[in-house]
């Protein structure tokens, strides 16, 4: 594990190289670049960010499995497509450029293009729990988790649910937190991860690395997609204000819970799937 902690990995060198090619094409070449340069810009942050991982910590993600590094983006594609469905009724965003498309074209660049969305979370979300600091956070407050909390939180879920589908343009952002009041206590009834037994503890890693990992992603998603094309844009009623990008201040706060509802739906689709490992006594330990 020392050697393994003291080298820059070889595809730590290919992502540098990516995004150094990738990134300034992504902003000026002309025409519809970033259908096609989206995909490969952020294979290359999530090499890069994998082989920090590694260099860290002695492994990652990529060491532990490659096929479940691979599976990622298989299961990446369909779970924003789900928050694609939801926008057809909230019509938050919508994307320039999608007519210079067939249908069938731009849906396949986009299925390609949300395949980064969960490895690029999950690979940050480690490399954010892979520092000291994040130790404060595995003896903190305590989270009850009985059964009346997991029935409570389901009701909450599903009330949320319908109320953003029913007034989209009040409860609009519902989306990126419904899912996850509803998919915590199936994943408990039906015995697969959920995040809560680990708050019950008092060990709020997960929580907070999640959390971490997906604001800067957002900050990473809103940048790239600044000078883009296509490129989406949003319509956020009441609080299109304070853009950083094209992104309002406030919807920043919707990548936290948005990080809790990935994690959720992999585990109730992918149960067996790849953890998130928070720090170096957890590879030792195999905890």
């Amino acid at each position: 594990m020392g050697h393994n902690r003291s080298r820059w990995s070889a595809r730590g060198w290919v992502g540098l190289i990516v995004v150094a090619v990738c990134w300034p094409l992504n902003w000026t070449l002309p025409g519809v670049r970033t259908a096609y340069l989206f995909f490969p810009l952020w294979i290359g942050y999530i090499l890069i960010v994998d082989a920090l991982v590694q260099r860290r910590v002695g492994d990652s993600i990529w060491t532990r499995s490659r096929k479940n590094f691979v599976l990622l983006f298989a299961l990446s594609a369909p779970v924003w497509w789900l928050f694609e469905l939801i926008n057809v009724r909230t019509a938050n965003w919508e994307y320039l450029g999608r007519d210079l498309f067939t249908p069938l074209q731009f849906n396949l660049l986009l299925t390609i293009s949300f395949s980064v969305v969960v490895p690029a979370v999950f690979e940050t979300a480690e490399l954010i729990g892979s520092f000291g600091w994040m130790k404060r956070f595995a003896s903190a407050q305590r989270v009850p988790a009985t059964q009346h909390v997991f029935v409570g939180l389901l009701i909450i879920g599903l009330a949320m649910l319908s109320a953003m589908l029913i007034w989209p343009k009040i409860f609009y952002p519902f989306t990126w937190i419904a899912l996850v009041f509803i998919l915590e206590p199936i994943n408990y009834w039906t015995r697969r991860p959920y995040f809560l037994k680990e708050l019950r503890d008092g060990d709020w890693r997960t929580v907070i690395s999640l959390s971490a990992g997906a604001l800067v992603c957002g900050l990473f998603w809103e940048m790239w997609n600044y000078y883009s094309f296509p490129k989406w844009i949003y319509h956020i009623p009441g609080l299109a204000f304070l853009q950083i990008f094209e992104m309002p201040l406030l919807g920043y706060g919707g990548y936290i819970p948005f990080a809790l509802e990935l994690y959720a739906l992999k585990n109730f689709v992918w149960p067996n799937g790849p953890r998130l490992e928070n720090n170096l006594e957890a590879r030792k330990t195999g905890k």
